[in-house]
């Protein structure tokens, strides 16, 4: 019967002896979840952001690829005005001055296209998500 009790008591003490180092873990765990969680959510934030800036991104090479072709349509060559030009016709007896020749008119540079509607001009806006500084 001692042998039992002392094999029972041995028992209780090795559980009391686990319990107890259990609880001197405990600090650390919660510490661990708690980081956890921060850096769940600063994840979240910044896949938030990089969704947006993707978007921005696609929107931006749309224009890019918008004011290329426009670039190109200027570029190119314009078909040449035909102008009909006058001869001179002989002075008379009694003229002091000959006729001369039209001169062809000068082609004027195209006006700028007005930006598309829900473009953004001039310096760029940036919105800064988190807690760290760029």
């Amino acid at each position: 019967m001692r042998s039992l009790k002392t094999v029972l008591g041995f028992v209780t003490l090795a559980a009391m002896t686990t319990l107890g180092a259990c609880d001197q873990s405990k600090p650390a765990l919660d510490k661990a979840t708690a980081d956890l969680a921060a850096v769940t959510t600063e994840r979240d934030g910044l896949k938030t952001q990089l969704d947006a800036t993707k978007s921005q991104m696609t929107a931006l090479q749309g224009q890019v690829s918008e004011l290329q072709a426009k670039l190109a349509a200027a570029a190119a060559p314009a078909a040449p005005v035909a102008v009909e030009e006058k001869k001179a016709e002989p002075a008379k007896k009694g003229g002091k001055h000959p006729v001369k020749a039209a001169e062809p008119a000068k082609a004027e540079p195209a006006a700028a296209a007005p930006a598309p509607a829900g473009a953004v001009t001039g310096t760029a806006v940036e919105s800064r998500v988190g807690k760290k500084k760029f």
